[in-house]
């Protein structure tokens, strides 16, 4: 079976300046795939890309075998962005039931959308009443409540305390058990062991795209933190002349 996401040649420019500079990346399907890299390394603009939201310069973004942002796509892939994605004015139950209806769904799947995401308790309360890592999370649950084949999720761990934070990467791990793709950013290296896979960006451009252990072999270190270091150093000789 295809790759859920194959990017080729991928350049995006903005603002006069380049941000993604030729990525080559592809996500298997079924898995839990991790975009790890520093804040302002492009990792944004890229699921921009892959969503289909985002004007490219060069390249080609195919997304479970069709050009990103095709309008068959639209039931197909959930997007989490950074902000918080739900109506402010209605009950985290109210905005879980509207997306279920978007989606064909019943008010039973959205309920257990909201409970997988631990806001069960909280379902009555007005979204503008919730924490921002409340407010995250009702994003993510009212993405999840179409059971997209493919979810994109832009750092959905922020602000989420150490027990939440594993709490969602198990749901992510089931979800992909059960044959969803999910590419999960993070600037947080720490969630990179957590992944079946990792694209390594930096600068706007990958610098890996293996499973945590070939990166570990790879950079010959055990610390995934250790071994994102050395690859760094490893390919700024080849980039003579950058301006950073």
């Amino acid at each position: 079976m295809e790759d859920a996401i194959a990017v080729r040649g991928l350049v995006v420019d903005r603002g006069g300046r380049r941000v993604l500079h030729g990525i080559d990346a592809t996500v298997p399907r079924g898995s839990v795939t991790g975009l790890l890299g520093p804040s302002g390394s492009g990792k944004t603009t890229l699921l921009r890309a892959v969503v289909g939201v985002q004007e490219i310069s060069a390249g080609t973004v195919t997304v479970l075998g069709a050009p990103a942002g095709s309008p068959p796509l639209r039931r197909r892939v959930g997007y989490l962005t950074q902000a918080p994605s739900v109506y402010a004015d209605l009950t985290l139950r109210e905005n879980a039931h509207y997306f279920a209806a978007l989606h064909g769904r019943d008010r039973a799947a959205a309920d257990a959308a909201v409970a997988d995401v631990g806001l069960a308790s909280a379902a009555g309360q007005l979204v503008g009443t919730l924490s921002g890592g409340q407010r995250s999370r009702a994003s993510l649950a009212c993405a999840l409540v179409g059971e997209p084949e493919l979810i994109v999720l832009d750092e959905p761990t922020v602000g989420q305390d150490p027990v939440l934070r594993a709490d969602l990467w198990d749901r992510f791990h089931t979800l992909a058990a059960t044959g969803t793709t999910l590419l999960v950013s993070s600037h947080v290296m720490d969630e990179a062991a957590r992944c079946d896979r990792l694209l390594l960006i930096r600068e706007g451009r990958l610098i890996a795209d293996d499973t945590p252990a070939a990166i570990r072999a790879t950079a010959g270190v055990d610390d995934l933190d250790e071994a994102f270091l050395r690859l760094i150093r490893a390919t700024q000789p080849d980039q003579p002349g950058e301006t950073r």
